[in-house]
């Protein structure tokens, strides 16, 4: 028997947040993404095969509903003189991980997205590339640099803090 869905958003949201986050940035698109996420994942999990990996399908969910924000936002205005909202600290516990979600966020795309659901979302290279469209390969060496990108970037931030001492 499926548990209920006000279970799978307890135990699966923080993760869903965390990929919708990494893939359109730290601010209220990934939290809409998120709520989209889980109304469409709400209405389809009563078909859902009870065997389902429900962790790899709000994963699916969410990357489908983060293109919907990213399509959505080139066409767009752009507001101005207006202070943006301030993003929740779900997802980096005690706010000192910005500066990780910049850093993810400068990646190149198809890096961002490789090392978002491989490593945040758990999903292995197959989906990876079926979600992305590519090879297992090509997925595993795109979350290769972008992971190497992120080690470089703080190997610099090491040095730099390091000098000012």
């Amino acid at each position: 028997m499926k548990e209920p869905f006000e279970r799978v958003v307890a135990v699966h949201g923080a993760l869903v947040l965390r990929v919708c986050r990494a893939v359109l940035g730290v601010h209220t698109d990934a939290d809409d993404a998120w709520s989209e996420t889980f109304l469409a994942a709400m209405r389809a999990y009563p078909g859902l095969a009870e065997e389902a990996n429900v962790e790899a399908w709000l994963v699916t969910i969410a990357h489908r509903k983060a293109i919907d924000v990213t399509r959505a936002r080139r066409r767009s205005p752009l507001p101005v003189g207006e202070v943006p909202d301030e993003a929740t600290a779900i997802g980096h516990p005690d706010g000192s991980d910005l500066d990780l979600w910049a850093a993810v966020k400068a990646l190149p795309e198809k890096q961002r997205q490789s090392v978002a659901y491989h490593y945040l979302g758990g999903l292995p290279y197959d989906v990876v590339a079926g979600l992305l469209g590519g090879t297992p390969a090509a997925a595993r060496r795109a979350a290769a640099d972008g992971v190497r990108q992120l080690r470089a970037h703080y190997e610099r931030v090491d040095a730099r803090e390091g000098e000012g001492r």
